[in-house]
């Protein structure tokens, strides 16, 4: 069941890199602008397009907060995405907003890198813990089943934090009317996009106030067997979270598809959340039964971390 599983999501994942590298097409949205930033150069990682959600109403006058998401090609337009389905996140965030739910906000959609997907994503501290038999094993015969390399690059997870804080930061804040502090900047992502997410708020809790981590991919790499990931992301996890106090972490899984992986792994994080007494009004996660590893079901509970997250 677990092989079916990770052969699925193996060429899910192959797709995706293929269909991304030539979308090109401007998404169309339900509500507000889509801004596109195309080809944003960076000393850390490869040049990706950055498409920015303006909601309607937004004049440069009134600061907003800032929710960026990764994977943002798969933010905002099913029909322009490899498996026609997305996020809807300007259907979902601009109807909270016309309803007074959730703060004025912009959204900050990051695409991917394509091949370098996993190496982008993949917290670099936990993988540099890891045995280093395990790790040159990954970097050297590391493949998914349908034989496409794992990591197409050295993992470079540090790398991409620095883009995002230290250049596509500063540049949005000089752009758009936004609220630059941590309790107003948050980050989101699904599967190894929740990693990066939960990630990025460890590394930089001056800088992010709020996490939200959808089908976390715990696992990290496509095989359960003799795998030290899971442990290595806990570990960090348990170490590096941030000051309950001033931060909010979301967690979710469904139990269809890869999410069937996720429940037994996500309760060991729960337990080093409770350990370290973080409670519902800084912290939740919350299962979806029979939701699967899609955009679709992201999409179907999005309204949850981003009340969550942006709710004054």
């Amino acid at each position: 069941m677990t092989k079916m599983i990770a052969m699925r999501f193996a060429l899910i994942s192959c797709i995706i890199y293929l269909g991304f590298s030539s979308a090109a097409q401007l998404p169309a949205v339900e509500s507000g602008k889509i801004v596109r930033h195309a080809d944003f150069p960076s000393v850390y990682v490869t040049p990706r397009h950055v498409d920015v959600w303006l909601p309607e109403g937004y004049n440069g006058k009134e600061k907003y907060a800032v929710l960026y998401m990764h994977d943002g090609q798969m933010l905002y337009d099913a029909n322009t995405t490899w498996n026609k389905q997305a996020w809807e996140a300007d259907e979902m965030l601009g109807g909270l907003m016309k309803s007074r739910k959730v703060r004025k906000t912009i959204v900050v959609g990051v695409w991917n890198g394509g091949p370098t997907r996993h190496s982008d994503y993949f917290p670099q501290k936990p993988f540099e813990s890891l045995p280093k038999a395990f790790v040159d094993s990954l970097i050297e015969s590391g493949n998914r089943p349908n034989g496409v390399k794992l990591f197409a690059e050295p993992v470079k997870s540090d790398g991409y934090l620095k883009f995002l804080v230290e250049e596509l930061k500063p540049f949005i804040d000089k752009t758009y009317a936004t609220k630059t502090d941590a309790a107003n900047t948050f980050v989101m992502g699904s599967s190894m996009g929740g990693l990066i997410s939960m990630y990025a708020i460890c590394e930089y809790p001056q800088v992010f106030g709020g996490a939200a981590c959808l089908s976390t991919h715990w696992p990290g790499i496509f095989n359960m067997e003799n795998n030290p990931v899971p442990d290595a992301f806990i570990q960090y996890l348990d170490k590096h979270l941030p000051d309950k106090k001033t931060h909010k972490i979301y967690f979710d899984y469904g139990t269809a598809t890869l999410d069937s992986l996720y429940p037994p792994l996500q309760a060991k994080a729960d337990q080093v959340m409770k350990r370290n007494g973080w409670k519902k009004k800084q912290w939740i996660t919350l299962a979806f039964p029979g939701a699967d590893h899609s955009e679709k079901a992201w999409a179907a509970r999005l309204d949850k971390p981003l009340m969550f997250l942006l709710k004054e």
